[in-house]
């Protein structure tokens, strides 16, 4: 694992494609993923991203834009004036492109600095993504943040297994990211999991009854249509699929994510989103 740090100039990203609906801006305070060589990495979207990569494998480098904090105080202004301009919204997604409480946090501590400048400029809105049980390490910070601007947390689970046929175990259990959600929201914070891109799913009846007791809503989205490529072919690139089909055969296909989309709708009638829907929150009551 290749660790490095650097400063940047701007932190603020304005958001396209797929995220424009969801958030006015997304905000990665590394670049690079430890996580991105156990079972998550496998199928992440963004080791396609040649711009995040720059021709560097997936889960061997971390960098940390260490002063990511002072980025957004210098870009606040700005970028809010932008994004509010015609009645919109100042939204920031943090992060589409990389684990924001990896191993690295720990010491770097560079999503919490960027977390403590927002208390003194707030966005409107802040998703904060996770695949880590970490996520749940800054209560005190995320109950006055939750003061100040509309606050949802996507923590990432998606599936009951942490392990598939042939591939590296998940850097986070599954029952610590459960247990992540829970504490969120037992702090009265307003918590999404995001069954992405969805796994198969052992007993998807008593996973989603678990996750009923962890979470407001849940969304579900599959590698075709969600990798951003047609039909999939990015994530038919990778191991991921013949790990999945070795588990359970339909779960390369639409119709699984269906029958998932089912189940899940007995546990969160008109809280299960699909997709974009889902992400940008609009299942939400």
């Amino acid at each position: 694992m290749e660790l490095s740090s650097t400063t940047i100039s701007s932190i603020l990203t304005r958001t396209s494609g797929f995220l424009r609906t969801v958030s006015s801006h997304s905000l990665q305070p590394y670049r690079g993923c430890a996580l991105g060589s156990s079972l998550c990495g496998i199928g992440c979207y963004v080791q396609h991203n040649v711009y995040v990569t720059r021709g560097q494998a997936w889960g061997s480098f971390v960098e940390a834009r260490t002063n990511a904090a002072e980025a957004y105080a210098s870009q606040y202004a700005r970028e809010r004036t932008w994004a509010r301009k015609d009645g919109g919204r100042f939204g920031i997604f943090l992060s589409s492109s990389t684990e924001p409480f990896q191993p690295l946090e720990r010491n770097a501590q560079v999503t919490r600095r960027v977390l403590e400048g927002m208390l003194d400029r707030p966005p409107d809105l802040l998703i904060l993504q996770s695949h880590s049980h970490h996520v749940a390490d800054y209560l005190d910070l995320y109950r006055k943040l939750s003061e100040r601007c509309e606050l949802r947390f996507h923590v990432s689970i998606e599936s009951d297994r942490d392990e598939l046929p042939g591939l590296p175990r998940a850097a986070s259990p599954v029952a610590k990211r459960v247990a992540a959600a829970v504490a969120l929201r037992s702090a009265g914070l307003r918590v999404v999991v995001t069954v992405s891109p969805l796994l198969p799913i052992e007993n998807p009846s008593r996973f989603f009854a678990m996750l009923s007791e962890a979470c407001d809503a849940v969304v579900i989205d599959h590698f075709i249509g969600g990798d951003g490529s047609a039909n999939g072919t990015k994530t038919l690139r990778t191991a991921l699929p013949n790990a999945m089909a070795a588990a359970e055969p339909s779960s390369v296909t639409l119709t699984y994510r269906d029958q998932i989309v089912a189940i899940a709708q007995r546990f969160f009638p008109g809280r299960t989103g699909v997709n974009i829907d889902g992400f940008a929150g609009r299942m939400l009551p």
